[in-house]
C-alpha cells in the first residue's frame, strides 16, 4: 500500500508521554523508568501504519520535552502527525503504567493538559476515508466532548468517511453510572463500534452480545469483544463470530487498540467480515506479548496462512 497523498485513517485523542518500568517490575520496587508514547487513538493510528495504511494521529501536545517525545515516537512508527497542535501554555499529559500480566494498573497525570483544550474547532485533514475516535476523549473536557459529538453528529453529511468508535470506558475519568447514557448515544451514531462484553455490562447491564446487540441496532458494524474468548461482528447481513486466537500475555494494556487496527485495516482493504475479526485477534495477540501498549503485527506470511486457515486451523492456531 503506498505512502503517498493524504491520509486514509485519522485517529482523534489524548497521547500521553508513558512512564513505565524498564525491566517490566513493578512500578513501587523503584528502579529506572522508560519514557514512551500511549493512547488510545494513537496505538490504532500505530497499528494501522504497521499494517500499510496511511495513518495520521490528531491531538494536542505541550510545548514540553514529554510532547517531543510523544511527536517523535509516533513519526518513527509511521503515523502522520502533522496535524497536531502544540500548547505553549498547557502540558503534555503524563501516565505511568504499572505492570502485571493480570492487568496493569495506570496512574493518570492528565488534568489540564493540552489535549483537554480541544474541542469542536480541532481541524482534521481532509479526504481520509476512515475517522477514529473513542470514549475517552469526551470524558477530558466540555470541549472534548463537543468535539466528539462533532465527529459523530446524526446529520454529518453523507458520502464524508466513516466513523468508528472505540467505547473504551475509563472509570478513573468518569463513573460507568456518569458515563453510561453518553457512551450509548456516542456509540448508536457511529459507523462502526467496537465493545467488549465486561465493560458493556458494567455500562448498561447487557449480558452477552447480543443484548449490547439489542442496545443498538442500528450500528452498520457493532463489534464487542470478549477478551479471550471470542469476538462477534452485528451487521445488517450477518453475524460473524470468530475466536480468540490463543498466546501468553506480557502486558495487556492496548490490545484493544490492535484489535480495532487489525479489523479497520480489513474494513479499508475490502476484506469479509470474517477475515476483519481474525485480523484484529492477530494484532491484538501480538500486542499481548509485548511489553509496550504498541506492537509489530505478526509477519506477513504468518497473517496470510491464518486469514486462509479453515475454522479448525484457526481454532488451534497459538500465536
Amino acid at each position: 500500500m503506498g505512502r503517498t497523498g493524504g491520509p486514509e485513517a485519522v485517529c482523534v485523542g489524548e497521547t500521553m508521554a508513558v512512564l513505565a518500568p524498564a525491566d517490566g517490575a513493578p512500578a513501587d520496587r523503584g528502579g529506572d523508568l522508560a519514557v514512551g508514547a500511549g493512547g488510545a487513538e494513537a496505538n490504532t493510528a500505530a497499528g494501522l501504519a504497521a499494517l500499510g495504511h496511511r495513518a495520521a494521529w490528531v491531538g494536542r501536545l505541550g510545548d514540553d520535552p514529554f510532547g517531543r517525545v510523544v511527536g517523535a515516537e509516533l513519526r518513527a512508527r509511521g503515523v502522520d502527525t502533522s496535524g497536531v497542535e502544540v500548547d505553549p501554555d498547557r502540558p503534555t499529559g503524563v501516565y505511568l503504567k504499572d505492570p502485571a500480566p493480570a492487568g496493569s494498573r495506570v496512574h493518570y497525570y492528565r488534568a489540564g493538559s493540552a489535549a483537554a483544550a480541544m474541542g469542536p474547532h480541532t481541524r482534521l485533514p481532509g479526504g481520509a476515508r476512515l475517522v477514529h475516535a473513542s470514549g475517552i476523549t469526551p470524558a477530558l473536557s466540555p470541549g472534548c466532548a463537543a468535539l466528539v459529538d462533532r465527529l459523530l453528529a446524526p446529520d454529518r453529511p453523507s458520502g464524508g468517511p466513516l466513523v468508528s468508535f472505540d467505547v473504551n470506558h475509563r472509570p478513573a475519568l468518569w463513573s460507568a453510572e456518569r458515563a453510561a447514557p453518553h457512551l450509548l448515544r456516542l456509540a448508536a451514531r457511529a459507523d462502526a463500534v467496537f465493545v467488549g462484553a465486561d465493560e458493556a455490562a458494567r455500562l448498561w447491564g447487557a449480558r452477552g452480545a447480543e443484548e449490547v446487540r439489542g442496545l443498538l441496532p442500528g450500528v452498520p458494524l457493532l463489534v464487542v469483544k470478549d477478551a479471550e474468548a471470542d469476538a462477534v461482528c452485528f451487521s445488517a447481513e450477518e453475524t460473524v463470530r470468530v475466536p480468540a486466537l490463543k498466546t501468553g500475555v506480557v502486558e495487556p494494556v492496548g490490545a484493544g487498540d490492535a484489535f480495532a487496527a487489525g479489523f479497520l485495516s480489513g474494513l479499508l482493504r475490502g476484506l469479509p467480515v470474517r477475515d476483519r475479526l481474525r485480523l484484529g485477534h492477530l494484532m491484538a495477540a501480538a500486542c499481548l506479548k509485548a511489553p509496550g501498549d504498541t506492537a509489530p503485527p505478526p509477519p506477513k506470511e504468518v497473517r496470510d496462512r491464518l486469514l486462509a486457515a479453515d475454522e479448525e486451523a484457526w481454532r488451534s492456531a497459538v500465536l
